[in-house]
């Protein structure tokens, strides 16, 4: 079998062929960025359609109102205790313990220990006092606005007045 040699002549020609416009070259990776999809950024984007984004009743809200003008709107009947013993074992347990005391197996860590709410000083407060410090946090306890929802917060406060008249 002979080898086959390649001539210049047909080198010149691989080389017309690939310099040849039309042909794929970096000239052509060049004309990628004119590609709307490569420019993204450059264009002013669309504004979010107002109703994508609280307004009205969100965090900004929250935060503005006076914590002593919001009122609970769940009644404290025993399926909304039951919801808030259920979120409070998912969501405070940790901290707050079983008991409510402060003595949760992480809370032990903590120094000062986490609040008792079952003492006078946090049943003394409202339950929209209550419920802003849940959601928007306060001294070393965290914001819980988007972990815990409003209903599951409301249900909470609901669970530990029940057991605090219980007591």
């Amino acid at each position: 079998m002979k080898a086959r040699v390649t001539t210049l002549p047909q080198l010149a020609l691989l080389l017309l062929v690939f310099l040849s416009p039309g042909s794929i070259t970096s000239c052509d990776y060049a004309r990628m960025r004119e590609q709307e999809s490569v420019r993204t950024y450059e264009k002013e984007m669309p504004r979010p359609d107002s109703r994508t984004v609280p307004v009205h009743n969100g965090y900004q809200a929250l935060r503005a109102a006076d914590p002593k003008m919001l009122k609970n709107p769940r009644p404290a009947d025993p399926g909304s205790i039951s919801r808030g013993k259920k979120a409070y074992t998912y969501f405070c347990i940790q901290c707050h313990g079983k008991r409510l005391d402060g003595m949760g197996t992480v809370g032990q860590s903590f120094s000062p220990l986490p609040t008792d709410l079952l003492s006078v000083r946090v049943q003394g407060q409202g339950d929209g006092e209550l419920y802003a410090k849940i959601r928007l946090g306060f001294k070393r306890h965290p914001e819980l606005y988007t972990t815990i929802s409003e209903p599951d917060t409301w249900a909470v406060i609901n669970y530990s007045r029940h057991l605090a008249g219980n007591k």
